[in-house]
Protein backbone atom coordinates (compact mmCIF):
# COMPACT_ATOMS: atom_id res chain seq x y z
CA UNK A 1 0.00 0.00 0.00
CA UNK A 2 1.90 3.49 -0.80
CA UNK A 3 2.42 6.15 1.77
CA UNK A 4 0.59 9.52 0.90
CA UNK A 5 2.78 12.02 2.30
CA UNK A 6 -0.50 14.21 3.24
CA UNK A 7 -3.59 12.70 5.30
CA UNK A 8 -6.18 14.56 3.53
CA UNK A 9 -7.34 17.84 1.24
CA UNK A 10 -9.82 19.91 3.82
CA UNK A 11 -9.42 23.54 2.15
CA UNK A 12 -9.24 25.37 -0.97
CA UNK A 13 -8.64 29.01 -0.17
CA UNK A 14 -9.56 30.87 -2.96
CA UNK A 15 -9.04 34.91 -3.53
CA UNK A 16 -12.61 36.31 -3.01
CA UNK A 17 -11.65 40.18 -2.88
CA UNK A 18 -15.32 40.95 -3.36
CA UNK A 19 -16.38 38.73 -0.43
CA UNK A 20 -20.57 39.28 -0.62
CA UNK A 21 -20.47 38.76 -4.21
CA UNK A 22 -18.17 35.22 -4.01
CA UNK A 23 -20.50 34.33 -1.39
CA UNK A 24 -23.18 34.92 -3.35
CA UNK A 25 -22.26 33.04 -6.16
CA UNK A 26 -21.20 29.93 -4.58
CA UNK A 27 -24.43 29.79 -2.49
CA UNK A 28 -26.67 31.07 -4.75
CA UNK A 29 -25.40 30.34 -8.27
CA UNK A 30 -23.82 27.36 -7.34
CA UNK A 31 -25.77 26.02 -4.86
CA UNK A 32 -23.27 25.77 -1.86
CA UNK A 33 -24.07 25.82 1.77
CA UNK A 34 -22.80 29.04 4.02
CA UNK A 35 -21.27 27.37 6.85
CA UNK A 36 -19.72 30.44 8.98
CA UNK A 37 -18.12 34.06 7.53
CA UNK A 38 -15.53 35.13 10.12
CA UNK A 39 -14.42 38.79 10.12
CA UNK A 40 -11.24 40.56 11.32
CA UNK A 41 -11.04 44.37 10.67
CA UNK A 42 -11.42 44.10 7.06
CA UNK A 43 -10.28 40.56 6.27
CA UNK A 44 -13.27 38.14 5.90
CA UNK A 45 -12.74 34.42 5.59
CA UNK A 46 -16.28 32.32 4.24
CA UNK A 47 -16.51 28.44 4.85
CA UNK A 48 -18.64 27.17 1.61
CA UNK A 49 -19.57 23.52 1.39
CA UNK A 50 -20.10 22.39 -2.74
CA UNK A 51 -20.69 18.42 -1.88
CA UNK A 52 -21.03 16.00 0.56
CA UNK A 53 -17.37 14.78 0.93
CA UNK A 54 -14.11 16.50 -0.37
CA UNK A 55 -12.64 19.93 1.09
CA UNK A 56 -14.70 23.25 1.99
CA UNK A 57 -13.92 26.11 -0.25
CA UNK A 58 -12.30 29.35 1.97
CA UNK A 59 -13.46 32.57 0.54
CA UNK A 60 -10.91 35.26 1.59
CA UNK A 61 -10.82 38.42 0.55
CA UNK A 62 -7.24 39.57 1.98
CA UNK A 63 -5.72 36.58 -0.26
CA UNK A 64 -3.38 37.93 -3.81
CA UNK A 65 -5.32 37.25 -7.47
CA UNK A 66 -3.87 34.18 -8.49
CA UNK A 67 -5.55 30.50 -8.19
CA UNK A 68 -6.28 28.87 -4.74
CA UNK A 69 -3.75 27.50 -2.16
CA UNK A 70 -4.35 23.67 -1.53
CA UNK A 71 -4.35 23.22 2.13
CA UNK A 72 -3.86 19.48 3.30
CA UNK A 73 -3.47 18.42 6.88
CA UNK A 74 -0.48 16.39 7.83
CA UNK A 75 0.85 14.13 11.19
CA UNK A 76 3.79 17.02 11.67
CA UNK A 77 3.78 20.32 10.26
CA UNK A 78 7.76 20.86 10.98
CA UNK A 79 8.94 17.29 9.38
CA UNK A 80 6.56 17.96 6.20
CA UNK A 81 8.24 21.71 5.83
CA UNK A 82 11.39 19.26 5.77
CA UNK A 83 10.58 17.24 3.28
CA UNK A 84 8.93 19.87 0.73
CA UNK A 85 12.40 21.91 0.82
CA UNK A 86 14.37 18.76 0.51
CA UNK A 87 12.02 18.00 -2.88
CA UNK A 88 12.46 22.06 -3.99
CA UNK A 89 9.31 23.52 -3.06
CA UNK A 90 10.28 27.20 -1.37
CA UNK A 91 8.45 28.64 1.67
CA UNK A 92 5.86 30.96 0.62
CA UNK A 93 4.91 32.18 4.73
CA UNK A 94 6.86 31.81 8.02
CA UNK A 95 4.66 29.42 10.03
CA UNK A 96 1.44 30.70 10.99
CA UNK A 97 -1.68 29.80 12.79
CA UNK A 98 -5.04 28.79 11.93
CA UNK A 99 -8.11 27.97 14.19
CA UNK A 100 -6.93 24.38 13.92
CA UNK A 101 -3.32 24.23 14.14
CA UNK A 102 0.26 25.07 13.00
CA UNK A 103 0.29 26.45 9.29
CA UNK A 104 2.63 27.26 6.53
CA UNK A 105 2.67 27.72 3.17
CA UNK A 106 4.95 26.74 0.13
CA UNK A 107 5.46 27.66 -3.44
CA UNK A 108 6.39 25.19 -6.43
CA UNK A 109 8.70 25.30 -9.30
CA UNK A 110 6.19 26.88 -11.04
CA UNK A 111 4.35 29.19 -8.99
CA UNK A 112 1.66 26.77 -7.47
CA UNK A 113 1.10 26.97 -3.98
CA UNK A 114 0.03 24.72 -0.86
CA UNK A 115 -0.26 24.35 2.84
CA UNK A 116 0.23 21.98 4.85
CA UNK A 117 -1.21 22.48 8.56
CA UNK A 118 -0.97 20.33 11.67
CA UNK A 119 -4.82 19.09 13.33
CA UNK A 120 -3.78 19.91 16.67
CA UNK A 121 -7.48 21.64 17.60
CA UNK A 122 -9.91 19.04 16.22
CA UNK A 123 -13.06 20.83 17.67
CA UNK A 124 -12.17 24.05 15.84
CA UNK A 125 -14.61 23.30 12.70
CA UNK A 126 -17.39 22.76 15.59
CA UNK A 127 -16.92 26.19 17.09
CA UNK A 128 -16.66 27.65 13.65
CA UNK A 129 -19.62 26.02 12.44
CA UNK A 130 -22.74 28.02 11.98
CA UNK A 131 -20.68 31.35 12.74
CA UNK A 132 -21.57 34.81 10.99
CA UNK A 133 -19.63 37.99 12.03
CA UNK A 134 -21.28 41.15 11.07
CA UNK A 135 -19.93 43.66 9.13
Amino acid sequence: MATFPFESLDYLYVPAHAIEASIAFYTGTLGGELLWLIRDGPTAVAAVRLSGEGPLILLANHLAPGGPVLIYRVQNVSATRAALIAQGWALDSDLFEIPQGPCIVFRGPEGQRLATYERVRPDADRRLMGRFDEK
